[in-house]
């Protein structure tokens, strides 16, 4: 079996001591308060073995820290979520962009200054890569490049050096659900959740983190939905995420946080869709949740296995869908 079921809630890993944040990447966040002190995040004098060398080009210094604006809450008191206009806390999202020039740097700059929430908008041009400070939307930021007649894809996203796993990706296929699910750790209390589908039906649909990555039986074989003993309690599971408003296209977007949720503790667990609010059910469609790229950790254009090209794969080596 691909996946192994847990059953406990806790798994003691060995890290090599050389894979950890020093002492100063740790001391930069704070227990008393919810967001990561103020650092000088220059990625352009100071080495770090999180950041490739060819994110040279790639300069910021961060005066403030990324920070969590008021939402609307949901009935859960670890989720805080809206599918309208939400303000998502500010994180850095990283864009490989089709560049040629000084002309297509400015170009993607001015349309990305323009989107609301984008606070900063850093481009190298050697390597393609275009870093975003904000709280908007993945989806909002790549349909602006898109705007600009540029291919751009996204390679990464958190908050560098922070954490060991700082995102976290979901990955619906079809053959009639498509969608992506984002998970970004914002800080070791919050984590940041951007979601698309398509293909569903009219109304409210259930959604959950599940405890297993098994799809062996589809969404019936991911177990209960995901709740540490530390974190959830039996009446609201942490991996309880509420629903999702679909509208008559089939269409729906979700923004948000969630609390006490820790990134690294979802890697090979599932997220499943209900075909109603009752999560009782079987489920739907399930996807596996796989760790995704931070900042500065993708910046490679060519495929190694047959040299296919970014763009290439883009275009070719993902099933086509609306999100």
């Amino acid at each position: 079996m691909a996946f192994l079921r847990s059953v406990t809630n806790t798994t003691k890993v060995a890290i090599p001591a050389s894979a950890l944040p020093d002492a100063s990447a740790l001391s930069s966040i704070s227990t008393s308060s919810p967001y990561p002190k103020t650092r000088n995040l220059s990625f352009l004098s100071q080495p770090s073995s999180f950041l490739s060398s060819t994110a040279s080009g790639l300069v910021k210094n961060l005066t403030q820290p990324p920070s969590a604006l008021n939402m609307e809450t949901t009935a859960s008191n670890h989720m805080s979520a809206s599918q309208d206009n939400v303000i998502l806390p500010e994180l850095f999202t990283e864009f490989m962009v089709d560049m040629k020039c000084e002309g297509c740097v400015n170009s993607v700059k001015n349309k990305l200054q323009s989107v609301n929430g984008v606070k900063n908008v850093e481009v190298d041009l050697a390597n393609q890569v275009v870093r975003i400070l904000g709280s908007s939307p993945v989806n909002t930021m790549t349909e602006a490049l898109e705007q600009t007649g540029r291919n751009a894809r996204l390679i990464g996203q958190g908050i560098p050096e922070d954490f060991l796993v700082s995102a976290a990706v979901a990955e619906f296929k079809g053959p009639d659900i498509f969608g992506v699910v984002r998970f970004a750790q914002v800080n070791m209390d919050l984590a940041r959740i951007e979601a698309n589908f398509t293909g569903l039906s009219l109304g409210k649909h259930g959604w959950s983190i599940n405890e297993f990555g098994d799809l062996t039986e589809g969404a019936a074989s991911t177990g209960k939905v995901f709740n540490p003993t530390n974190q959830g309690n039996e009446l609201e599971p942490l991996g309880d995420l509420g629903t999702l408003d679909v509208d008559e296209k089939g269409d729906a977007f979700f923004s948000g946080t969630i609390q006490k949720l820790r990134i690294a503790d979802l890697i090979g667990r599932s997220l499943v869709v209900y075909g109603t609010e009752d999560k009782s059910d079987k489920g739907l469609t399930a996807a596996v949740i796989a760790r995704s790229a931070g900042v500065g950790e993708n910046y490679k254009k060519i495929c190694t296995c047959d040299g296919t090209t970014i763009w290439e794969s883009s275009n070719n080596d993902f099933v086509a869908g609306k999100v």
